[in-house]
């Protein structure tokens, strides 16, 4: 049936939005038993070819699916998993978000996806909803630091594997990258260069991501015998308003500060404009690569971690666990990568 033709047998069959034809609608539009119908949907063999075309000329008019609960119900299984972030609207979480996908359409599941907001309470309530709807699995970015809600859902047989920050009181899966490293090479590479005055901006250090970037940026000036003055920490929030009041702070009165490491790439965004505002060059070395950063002037040096392969090793770890490996939790680190472009490299004013 022809699209327009489709859409005017809804509008005359006083169909409501939220009902869905069922397999007895068709079974009376093709004039066959609910059994032939049956067979049909679910490819069974006892069907004449006349009598399968009629069956499937209803389906296609009226629009039917086929309804998986009791199937599900059946198998124990319902082929989905569930993949919880921070923030869907994260440049850094899509590509880690597109690999888990891909590893569950390998393996013939659905993906579905929320964002906890960095909200604790959230995480919890989006979790929950997901197995609630019999999720084979879980893919989660924490915001919470105590998942022992978890426990009976993991006992019930949910697979559950924490991604770029770990679990809290429980046991489970984690594929992290290895902040710390990457934070201390960072700055360590703004010393190299000459600078000695280095702010660091983040996020907020109850962030697991955060605090190890921090102990990274302590320990690089540490290792060089430089002193680390309070007024150069800017933890927080990555909001723009305040990442823009702490650098403005950082970069002004009688001894500023010569270079900035930055925490995360929203805090990197925001440091490219405030310095380009300045009369004077400042360094800059950011954690996270983001798009178009080696188009800019000049060049931004990062620490590059790669999400994708996160993605892609956590989805590949939960599989494992659908498909019955029983040892230990695993916890597998990903090395991050500098990637000197310019900004890093600038030598003190």
């Amino acid at each position: 049936m022809p699209d327009t033709a489709r859409s005017a047998a809804v509008r005359t069959s006083g169909a409501r939005y939220g009902t869905r034809p069922t397999m007895k609608d068709v079974a009376a539009r093709a004039g066959v038993g609910l059994k032939t119908v049956s067979r049909v949907v679910n490819g069974e063999a006892g069907v004449s070819p006349d009598t399968e075309r009629r069956v499937q000329e209803s389906i296609t008019a009226l629009g039917f699916r086929r309804n998986d609960s009791a199937r599900i119900l059946r198998k124990g299984r319902t082929a989905s998993i569930g993949l919880v972030l921070e923030d869907l609207a994260d440049p850094f979480y899509a590509p880690l978000s597109r690999a888990v996908e891909e590893v569950a359409r390998a393996h013939g599941a659905l993906l579905i996806n929320g964002s906890s907001a960095e909200d604790p309470g959230r995480e919890q309530e989006l979790v929950l909803a997901l197995c609630a709807r019999r999720v084979d699995g879980l893919v989660i970015v924490p915001a919470s630091d105590d998942h022992r809600y978890l426990e009976p859902e993991i006992a019930a047989g949910v697979a559950t594997v924490f991604v770029d920050r770990p679990p809290g009181k429980i046991e489970a899966d984690q594929v992290l990258v290895d902040s710390f490293a990457g934070a201390r090479e960072g700055v360590a590479h703004l010393i190299a260069h000459g600078h000695r005055r280095i702010g660091f901006i983040g996020d907020l250090p109850r962030i697991h991501t955060a605090h190890e970037r921090i102990r990274g940026y302590e320990a690089a000036m540490a290792d060089a015998g430089l002193p680390v003055h309070a007024s150069w920490l800017a933890p927080g929030a990555t909001d723009p308003e305040r990442v823009r009041a702490d650098a403005e702070r950082m970069l002004g009165g009688p001894e500023p500060v010569t270079a900035v490491f930055a925490g995360n790439n929203r805090v990197t965004v925001t440091l490219v404009r405030v310095l380009a505002e300045l009369e004077r060059p400042v360094a800059l070395v950011g954690f996270d690569d983001f798009e178009l950063a080696d188009m800019l002037s000049p060049p931004v040096t990062v620490v590059a971690q790669d999400p994708a392969q996160l993605g892609r090793t956590a989805a590949g770890l939960l599989f494992r666990r659908l498909e019955g490996a029983h040892d230990p939790p695993r916890l597998t680190t990903h090395p991050t990568r500098l990637i000197a472009r310019g900004s890093g490299e600038l030598p003190p004013a």
